[in-house]
């Protein structure tokens, strides 16, 4: 599994193989079943997370049991509880495998390594938070702005892989939806085609 990161990173920065053995050497590994946590909304987030493979969902739930998802991650993507991870507060969300998964695993303490001794990984970095820091705008101004149709659509044209991995209820809760509303959406959708 740390194969697929090392192709990953390697083709968004020119890395040594020393740098790339000192990268390796700061990484875990770890497979996680389907339905099984990385971290719960409490716990303090020990980890920036590389899904190598499989599908994660970050989601907080409402005091009254209703689940908003945040984000999907699917291969190639990161994830983490920020707030959680840099401040060492209790995470206010879970991060829960939707598939058997296999994840690369980074302490803060190794990433701060790793930034301090690779300015090639470091840059890839900040390249990297400023795309989420944008991708996270968009989806802002998106739930601010834009149609249920309009981000459904959004969501079938962004994530079409996603899209066919996960049920339709928690497409609903990551567009902002109810589930009724998404069926009548795909319902006009289907009458269109």
């Amino acid at each position: 599994m740390y194969e697929q990161f090392e192709a990953y990173i390697t083709s968004q920065a020119t890395l040594t193989q020393d740098e790339l053995r000192m990268i390796r050497s700061l990484a875990s590994t770890r497979r996680v079943r389907k339905r099984h946590f990385l971290l719960r909304e409490g716990e303090i987030c020990q980890h920036k997370i590389f899904v190598a493979k499989g599908l994660l969902r970050s989601y907080h739930v409402r005091e009254d049991g209703s689940e908003h998802i945040m984000r999907f991650s699917p291969e190639n993507t990161w994830t983490t509880e920020h707030d959680s991870l840099f401040s060492q507060i209790p995470s206010r969300i879970h991060i829960e495998a939707l598939e058997d998964s296999e994840v690369v695993l980074f302490t803060r303490e190794s990433l701060e390594k790793i930034h301090f001794a690779i300015p090639e990984f470091k840059a890839y970095i900040d390249r990297f938070l400023t795309s989420t820091l944008s991708q996270t705008y968009e989806r802002i101004m998106m739930n601010l702005s834009y149609s249920s149709e309009e981000k459904y659509q959004d969501f079938i044209t962004t994530f079409p892989d996603v899209f066919n991995r996960v049920p339709l209820h928690m497409v609903a809760s990551y567009l902002g939806v109810s589930r009724e509303t998404l069926s009548r959406i795909r319902h006009a959708q289907a009458q269109k085609e």
